[in-house]
């Protein structure tokens, strides 16, 4: 228990998997946890005279339990037993081998084969903060420099499992990035620049970070060397597989704020039973390919070179449908590279991920074969040559590695037969050691007469001779045979000769273990030396697993190929819903609409319609189609021409944020205000019933006012979808020169209405709210007597509005009539009158001259208004 103490205080955060003997052991209040996060039964041992709860497992089931301590939230300190148990040491020494947590793991049984698993670490300072994500299961590693909403926005789109912060920003932080994860609070002084910087040039052996383009980012500088320290900490300091840090541009992809990812669901639905954008296009083959579509969804394009370039590949497999097919089954075939290549250098590949590695170095040698022809596109031959089988690498491992090599290592048979002359040997000691075992059972048994005679082994005593009770009074057994063991119903004995053979064979086997572990180190350090080939053979496979599954998805729903423009329009023809489309029941067909935005005359289209009429859809489906275009994917319309798209806003559907004490109408706002104030021309904005979280004439009001806003915003124009239920925003059509009213079309029918789901120019004439409760299966009492209320609502704004007219037009006829008793003079009094204040010379009246005239009139006037 010492040594466990002096143990856990150095990982006093994480909980203590304590190795002793076959299990592993947790005390204390680690134990409590482990107890009720993995449902095992908690007990206490005594300490020195005090009771310690206690919780352990089998050290086998490690994979079983592990997986559910990190889910949890907790990090989880593994610690061995560094040598072997023997006579003369009571006290084995242990030591903590790994540290897992949420975001730090190579374990499968943990890690989800499609997602990254991203750790990240954030520095603040002022205004500007620096981020930096890694995937240590997968050698990623990014950083970024900027404001906070754009660290927001990149946590939002990479969903890191964990982020490292430091102590002294750990409360401003979690509060204002709005992030739900595990956070790991680390001491201020990780957080030094020098010291950071070098720790960067030292693990890339570089003299500057111009490379990279970060030279002069010192916060993105210190957020990456921090992730470097802190996995030093956790026993990962082999990292050699991390060779390249990408910096994410502002300048080169989309601009998609936190709320536009939710909203428009890209990567994962708001519903548990919704589908997502991602689960619509990925139709990648292997995990990597998954895990980069992941990427390029959350991060299209801006730079029309680079579409063009992918557009480029697809359009390729989308017209060649026999090399897509034949891609298709090579990379099924395909393990996991990238993944297993990240193991080598931690030291975790295991046999059979050794094996998989040299079977996909073949497949890709029979992928650069069967993609080889004069028709393959320039961009597409490009990514093709990335690509290198490195033969020798794989000839070597299909040499050493046996056919079916197992998990484990000790279980041997790792190593193939005929690679190495002196482990053949000790196998052939072992296995004529084991023919003579036989002989000597047989010689035995013919010797004493006992048929029944049984060669066994232990690990007690080694190998025996078992004899049952039935020749126990039979005196058949040698003298000089010894007992060793006498059981309920045999005796067991051992010999000289046994022994003997024993020591060869327990010898051989011993031999054979330490010559197989040694073989494999040296292997594994072959591949070390591989392994930037292997990684960049990792992500090409990867990128052109992600142009099958556009190309795939292209041919199956009939996409097209999109016009990526230096323009500013936005011209779809028949576009459809991405997503919608493909949830639809077989016999329902998705009504496509056509949609143009432009800056000189549809700069915002206004669209009303009844509830439930698709007007969301359209909102949805226009920037779907424009962020698909900008990942270079083909998209759902019949012709689509984009001028390209720096931001895309929506401010849709409703949500609230209670444990901040915001409503649903403050976080609408929230949301709102954030578009505002970070438009540009090339903006592309949707919004979704802006103002109904409050009154009435508020919302109006609010809505209105955003409308003018961003019509009239500079010459930015950006161009926008605005769905409302405002009639009264019709208006706006009227006054303002961009904005056109739209409407989606209905047929009523009298007692029920017929959505027919198309944009139609003009403004539409209800809302139909009703109807809508009719059709969700509201009580048929509650639909009557909401009609009678709307019906006597409606009665009562027509009466208010006719005596509002009423009385204006009582006003302006009494303002009408006291007018003419105020000139109703006699014809030549009036004359007289009009031609004394025509001869005023006005100019030159003083004021007080002025006022006396005017009483003056005023006095002739008086005698007549009193008669």
């Amino acid at each position: 228990m010492s040594q466990y103490m002096d143990i856990k205080s150095k990982h006093s955060d994480a909980l203590l998997l304590f190795r002793v003997g076959d299990f592993y052991e947790t005390f204390g209040e680690d134990a409590v946890k482990v107890s009720n996060i993995l449902g095992i039964v908690l007990t206490s041992r005594n300490n020195g005279g005090s009771d310690i709860e206690l919780a352990g497992f089998p050290y086998h089931s490690l994979d079983v339990y592990l997986p559910k301590l990190v889910r949890a939230g907790y990090r989880v300190a593994i610690c061995e037993q560094l040598e072997k148990p023997s006579k003369e040491k009571k006290i084995v020494k242990r030591g903590v081998t790994e540290v897992v947590t949420p975001g730090v793991t190579t374990n499968d049984n943990i890690l989800t084969a499609t997602e990254n698993n991203f750790l990240a670490s954030i520095h603040s300072s002022g205004d500007l903060l620096g981020v930096a994500f890694i995937d240590i299961s997968t050698g990623d590693f990014m950083v970024h420099q900027g404001s906070l909403s754009s660290v927001a926005k990149l946590l939002q789109s990479f969903n890191p499992n964990e982020v490292l912060i430091s102590k002294s920003d750990r409360i401003e932080l979690q509060e204002s990035l709005a992030y739900d994860s595990y956070f790991y609070p680390l001491d201020d002084w990780y957080y030094e620049h020098a010291y950071n910087r070098e720790l960067l040039l030292k693990h890339f052996q570089v003299n500057s970070l111009k490379g990279f383009g970060i030279d002069e980012l010192n916060h993105a500088q210190i957020a990456a060397g921090t992730i470097l320290q802190y996995l030093s900490t956790v026993q990962q300091s082999d990292l050699k597989h991390i060779d390249k840090l990408l910096k994410i541009e502002s300048d080169r992809y989309m601009w998609l704020d936190r709320f536009t990812i939710r909203n428009l669901e890209l990567v994962r639905s708001n519903h548990p039973s919704g589908v997502s954008l991602l689960d619509v296009m990925d139709r990648t083959m292997t995990p990597m390919g998954s895990r980069l579509m992941h990427k390029w969804t959350v991060l299209p394009l801006k730079a029309i070179p680079d579409i063009q370039r992918r557009q480029a590949c697809v359009g390729y497999l989308v017209s060649a449908d026999s090399a897509r097919e034949s891609l298709q089954k090579l990379l099924k075939n395909l393990g996991d590279l990238e993944r297993l290549t990240s193991k080598i250098p931690l030291g975790k590949a295991n046999p059979r991920e050794l094996y998989l590695i040299a079977k996909t170095l073949g497949v890709i040698t029979e992928l650069t074969l069967s993609l080889n022809g004069d028709d393959i596109p320039l961009p597409f031959q490009k990514v093709i040559e990335r690509l290198d089988p490195c033969p020798s690498l794989e000839e070597l491992l299909l040499g050493a590695l046996s056919d079916d090599p197992p998990v484990s290592l000790a279980k041997g048979q790792v190593i193939r037969d005929g690679w190495h002359s002196e482990l053949d040997e000790w196998r052939k000691l072992i296995q004529n050691g084991k023919e003579l075992i036989v002989d000597v059972q047989a010689r035995e048994a013919q010797r004493t007469g006992i048929t029944s005679l049984k060669v066994g082994f232990n690990n007690v005593f080694g190998y025996y001779l078992e004899v049952t009770n039935k020749y126990k009074d039979k005196n058949l057994v040698p003298e000089d045979w010894v007992r060793k063991q006498t059981l309920k119903g045999s005796e067991r004995y051992i010999t000289s000769e046994l022994k003997e053979l024993e020591a060869k064979i327990l010898n051989a086997q011993s031999e054979i273990q330490t010559l197989e572990s040694r073989l494999y180190e040296e292997l594994m350090e072959k591949v070390l030396t591989h392994i930037s080939t292997l990684i960049t053979n990792a992500k090409t496979l990867a990128e052109i697993d992600c142009y099958q599954s556009m190309a795939e998805l292209a041919v199956k729903n009939r996409y097209v190929q999109p016009l990526i423009t230096e323009g500013y329009d936005i011209d779809l023809l028949a576009g459809r819903h991405p997503v919608i489309e493909t949830t639809l029941p077989a016999d329902d067909i998705y009504v496509p609409n056509d949609v143009h935005l432009n800056q000189e005359d549809q700069q915002i289209m206004m669209i009303t319609g009844p509830n439930m009429s698709g007007k969301s859809a359209v909102l949805r489906q226009t920037a779907l189609i424009c962020l698909m275009a900008h990942m270079g994917s083909h998209v759902p319309a019949e012709k689509a021409e984009i001028g390209v798209i720096d931001k895309i806003f929506t401010r849709v559907g409703a949500s609230d944020n209670i444990s901040s004490g915001e409503s649903t109408f403050m976080v609408e706002m929230n949301e709102t205000a954030s578009i505002l104030n970070n438009l540009s021309t090339r903006s592309l904005v949707l919004l979704d019933e802006i103002g109904r979280g409050t009154s009435t004439y508020d919302g109006i009001s609010i809505a209105w006012s955003i409308a003018e806003f961003i019509h009239d915003h500079g010459a930015m124009r950006p161009k926008t979808l605005f769905a409302t239920h405002y009639h009264e925003l019709n208006q706006l059509e009227a006054s303002f020169e961009r904005v056109v009213n739209y409407h989606v079309a209905t047929k009523d029918l009298g007692d029920q209405i017929i959505f027919l789901r198309k944009l139609i120019k003009g403004a539409s004439e209800a809302s139909f709210g009703i109807h809508v409760a009719q059709l969700a299966g509201m009580p048929r009492q509650v639909v009557d007597r909401a009609q009678k209320l709307l019906t006597e609502l409606e009665q009562r704004s027509v009466e208010s509005k006719s005596k509002v007219q009423d009385t204006l037009l009582n006003q302006e006829r009494s303002m009408h009539t006291h007018q003419l008793n105020i000139f109703d003079l006699d014809n030549l009094a009036w004359r007289e009158l009009e031609t004394e204040i025509s001869a005023l010379d006005l100019q030159a009246l003083t004021p007080i001259e002025a006022l006396l005239k005017l009483k003056e009139i005023q006095d002739k006037l008086a005698p007549k208004e009193k008669s």
